[in-house]
Parts: structure tokens; sequence; C-alpha cells
């Protein structure tokens, strides 16, 4: 019965009435339940320093899952990279994605995984990144 009314009361494994688009970057992902679009949003609060344009949005984001398994107790796992492999802000962007993730009402856990494979290029931004930044 307790299942029952967390379902009714839009826990964070209600599904979205149809799967919410997300652009992510030059890709288009689409967010399965409510608690995944909102990892999403979180993501988008999530900018490298050095460049004003979100870390979704650059393209940085190459995967979101999430373990939904206990209610309210959602791990998810954040595949990313960054602009340059050198990039001696990496921690810190890893740092701030996993705080803001993990604000998200229903997240216990999140791990951030950084990887440089694909190799990160401009080609991977959204068209509103590239027109911010004067990519052509």
């Amino acid at each position: 019965m307790e299942e029952n009314q967390s379902s009714q009361n839009g826990s964070p494994q209600t599904p979205v009435s149809e799967p919410q688009e997300v652009q992510v970057g030059s890709r288009v992902v689409f967010a399965q339940t409510s608690l995944e679009a909102r990892a999403w949003e979180a993501l988008k609060q999530c900018f490298d320093p050095e460049i004003p344009v979100n870390i979704v949005d650059l393209g940085l984001v190459y995967d979101l899952k999430i373990d939904e398994e206990l209610p309210e107790e959602a791990n998810v796992y954040v595949t990313m990279t960054l602009t340059a492999p050198g990039c001696g802000m990496g921690p810190m962007i890893a740092a701030d994605v996993r705080r803001r993730v993990q604000s998200v009402q229903g997240v216990r856990n999140v791990r951030v995984d950084l990887v440089f494979t694909p190799t990160w290029n401009p080609a991977m931004m959204s068209e509103a990144a590239k027109l911010m930044l004067n990519f052509g």
C-alpha cells in the first residue's frame, strides 16, 4: 500500500506522461522518468568556469543512467568529459556535477566518471552553445 501511495504522490520513479526531450549538446535524448528529467535540469546548472555555457549544451555529458530500484534512494551515474584532457578544472566540475545531481529529490548517490574517449570537439555542442561562443 505504501508503494501505491508514493506512486500517486509523484515519486521519482513516476514515468513522465511522454518521454521528455532533452537537448544534450548536438544530440537529443529522452528522459523516461521525472527523476531523469530533473537530473538533466540539475546538470544544466553546471558550468566550466572558463566557458559561459553549461556542460549539457557544451556536449560534455556523454551518458546519464539512473538506478531507481529503491524509491527515494536512486543511484545516478554520469559519464562525461572535459573540453581538453589536461583541463585543471576537471575535479571541480565533477564535484559540482555530483553536488547538484545529489541535491535532486530522490537521489541518494552520484558517481561521475570522467572519460576522454571519444575526444570532445566543438561539433558536440548544441546550436545555442555554438551561437553563444561564436562557433560557425
